[in-house]
């Protein structure tokens, strides 16, 4: 099943309504609530306490039934999407503006370290940051393997097809004798090619083995090679011959050495990485030889350090890897870190965000026999998802920041109510209960009534982006007015071009076909930030973690979000069941339907599976679901938190990195600093490493950023908070981006890996 599925194929004709009358609100259940001062307790982070009166502290409230709606509205949503304007509706500020909430703003804690000059070098110490991917054709299996380890990183290389390209000393230097490259990577250590008559001999011939042997000899340049053979030809990595097989649908199990743990130390160190749709060379090594085992099968070796008799570094892997396969989203940020020494170009880490949509609003719910409703969360399902995120964090530690975020609809939000979770007879539990439980989420501008904006007009657009705003200041929460989530991504190009028939998906017109009013009324308001669904192929960006500026309003910028195939009508499994396999069981509507309805537990198992990809694979785009999939149906039990739990499971079985949460700011602010970096990398300006001082040089062809893995930092100053330049620690690396004036050289400290 294509892991980018289109939106709309599982809930067709995703429409809400907006509840104009203060009588018509979803009324709570009769739960405990308590009570505490707007962000009381909270810390540096704008995060409540965990200790007393904090979520964890609170009692779980019982569930209860959903709230009531009016049957004319029911009727209203059955017969037509109807979209309401934003009511006149007591905002609590007493008819004054409300003042907006400060917005935490996160703090810079490294920068990297820049120096005056990159000092002097002799011939071997000067190597640009630039790798060699070398493959026996553009057919080459490998090829594509390294090509997406390598894009992933946002690293610049290059690629010599052997054969049609030599291999000389001038392709690999400058005339000013600094080395083109700083990792060689071959697609196997031969490069093997078939013959005519079926023979297999190496594309390169013995002087062309000679140069690139002299230059990674010469420039201290390591080579990795996959699907590598046991034997001594061209050259040996004292491997030796056991068996080889075809593995198929059984995967077979590798696991880390001790010198694998270190490699690799971005992974769980017990971790079990299943191999299939690959061809594996079991090997040993040969006696006598100081080669390191990195990874095993059983008894077998299938990774292998070692070094060459003329002091050369080589790693080499004894099977092949396919693009987007488990082993090459696991290996390659090593086996990359390494080829590189920890210095280059480009960075990847791990990112789960989750965006909650229509929180406040009222959706449809649909059961299992077909029958709809509306349904609304209540202040209950907001403290058990507020504990589940602390459970998450205890059981996960990768996920220790996790925090949703609320893009909300504030025409129902009852800024009066009390900011409690006990029961204060307050008709509204989740508006007073999401106002007590502020810093636990994050909010996000989702317009005041969720309107279908792809006609708006400019008044209506302004609005509805304004108002909610200012429904949330009233309320005392914090909302950053730069980022703004449409309704069903519309306004952005994607709609059914017979506005009456909303059947099936919408068409995707591209960008160019957004609502040029809206865009305008945003960036009059100040947003920044449009959020995208990478369905959508107008809203995909040609580059890994990157947007898109807009074609029609440039100062917009679209950052993509993945959809999930977890129904925005569903509260609970029976529902999900059924509206699942209504679009991808036996007889689902879906052109790529399954041969079989899934149960619940395969749902999760199969939208988990493709979650968690997105994570493996460094996405740092954040998952949709909707308010309905938060109802806790049983304790502790939601659509969102069983998805969410079987998603970082499986993430935290591989990996011991952290998984990232940002906030949307600065979400959206990675995204379009990585646009700006693989803006640079097209120019093709290299910088260039110089080993005796430890210095990275550069000069920029644009003003932008540049992310560079393994630089020196240092401890940021509050001055440091105004700059362009911002550096982490991230498992064993440090990553930074350094800010670029065009023209302007830059000099930094690299701290090289071992």
């Amino acid at each position: 099943m294509e892991q980018v599925r289109q939106h709309h194929h599982v809930h067709p004709g995703h429409h809400r309504v907006a509840v104009p009358d203060r009588r018509d609100r979803a009324v709570g259940g009769d739960r405990p609530l308590r009570h505490r001062p707007h962000h009381a307790g909270a810390d540096q982070g704008g995060r409540p306490g965990r200790g007393h009166g904090g979520p964890a502290a609170m009692n779980r409230l019982r569930p209860g039934s959903a709230p009531h709606v009016p049957l004319l509205m029911v009727v209203a949503l059955l017969i037509t999407a109807i979209t309401l304007t934003s009511p006149a509706i007591d905002d609590g500020s007493g008819g004054a503006e409300p003042v907006p909430v400060p917005v935490p703003v996160a703090v810079k804690k490294e920068v990297p370290v820049r120096v005056a000059d990159e000092g002097v070098a002799r011939r071997g110490e000067l190597v640009a940051l630039r790798q060699l991917v070398i493959a026996t054709g553009p057919d080459d299996f490998g090829l594509g393997t390294w090509r997406s380890v390598l894009d992933r990183f946002g690293t610049p290389y290059d690629v010599l097809l052997a054969g049609s390209e030599p291999v000389t000393p001038q392709r690999l230097t400058t005339p000013e004798g600094v080395g083109r490259y700083n990792a060689i990577l071959l697609t196997n250590n031969a490069l093997l090619r078939e013959g005519p008559a079926g023979q297999f001999t190496s594309a390169l011939d013995g002087p062309q083995w000679t140069a690139l042997w002299d230059y990674e000899r010469t420039y201290r340049v390591r080579q990795v090679a996959l699907n590598t053979a046991a034997g001594t030809e061209p050259e040996d990595h004292c491997l030796r011959a056991r068996s080889e097989v075809a593995v198929e649908g059984t995967p077979v199990p590798l696991a880390l050495t001790d010198a694998g743990r270190e490699v690799f130390d971005h992974l769980n160190p017990d971790v079990r990485i299943p191999l299939t749709g690959s061809y594996l060379y079991r090997t040993g090594l040969a006696p006598g030889c100081t080669a390191e085992p990195l990874l095993t099968a059983g008894d077998d070796v299938v990774a292998v350090l070692s070094r060459a008799p003329d002091g050369r570094e080589r790693l080499a892997l004894t099977f092949s890897t396919g693009v987007g396969s488990v082993p090459e989203l696991l290996l390659g940020r090593g086996l990359l870190r390494w080829a590189t020494r920890g210095v280059l170009l480009g960075e990847q880490r791990h990112w789960f965000s989750v965006d909650v949509d229509d929180w406040f609003n009222v959706t449809m719910r649909k059961y299992p026999d077909g029958r709809t409703g509306l349904y609304r969360l209540d202040g209950r399902d907001a403290v058990a998802a507020a504990a589940a995120q602390d459970e998450l964090a205890r059981r996960h530690p990768q996920a220790g920041e996790f925090r949703l975020n609320l893009p909300y609809n504030g025409s129902r939000l009852d800024a009066g109510a009390p900011a409690t979770c006990e029961d204060t007879g307050s008709p509204d539990s989740l508006s007073g209960c999401s106002k007590f439980l502020v810093d636990e989420f994050r909010w996000v501008n989702h317009t005041a009534n969720h309107p279908q904006m792809n006609d708006t007009t400019y008044a209506v657009n302004r609005a509805e982006i304004e108002r909610n705003l200012e429904f949330a200041a009233a309320a005392g929460i914090p909302v950053p007015p730069t980022v703004l989530k449409t309704p069903e991504y519309s306004g952005l190009g994607v709609y059914h071009p017979d506005r009456a028939d909303l059947s099936g998906p919408p068409t995707d017109h591209g960008l160019g076909g957004s609502n040029q009013a809206l865009l305008d009324a945003a960036r009059d308001l100040g947003v920044k930030y449009v959020q995208g669904n990478m369905s959508f192929a107008g809203h995909r960006p040609p580059c890994f973690n990157c947007g898109v500026a807009h074609p029609l309003r440039p100062e917009v910028f679209v950052v993509p979000d993945w959809p999930t195939s977890i129904a925005f009508e569903a509260t609970e499994p029976a529902e999900q069941t059924a509206l699942f396999n209504a679009a991808y069981g036996r007889a689902g509507t879906d052109p790529e339907h399954g041969d079989r309805d899934l149960t619940y537990e395969e749902i999760i198992e199969t939208e988990a599976e493709i979650a968690a990809q997105h994570l493996m694979n460094g996405s740092v785009y954040a998952h949709t679901l909707h308010q309905g999939n938060v109802r806790e149906y049983r304790p502790g039990h939601s659509l969102t938190f069983d998805w969410v739990g079987a998603t970082v499971a499986k993430y935290s079985a591989y990996f011991a990195v952290p998984l990232k949460n940002p906030d949307w700011v600065s979400l959206a602010g990675y995204v379009e600093a990585r646009t700006a970096h693989f803006a640079e990398l097209a120019a093709r300006h290299d910088a260039v490493w110089n080993r005796v001082t430890g210095t990275v040089a550069y000069t920029p062809a644009a003003t932008g950023a540049l992310f560079v893995t393994g630089l020196e930092t240092r401890p940021a100053t509050e001055a440091d908070q105004r700059s362009a330049d911002e550096a982490e620690t991230y498992g064993s690396d440090t990553v930074s981006r350094v800010g670029l004036t065009a023209g302007d050289r830059v000099v930094l400290k690299t701290r090289p890996a071992a």
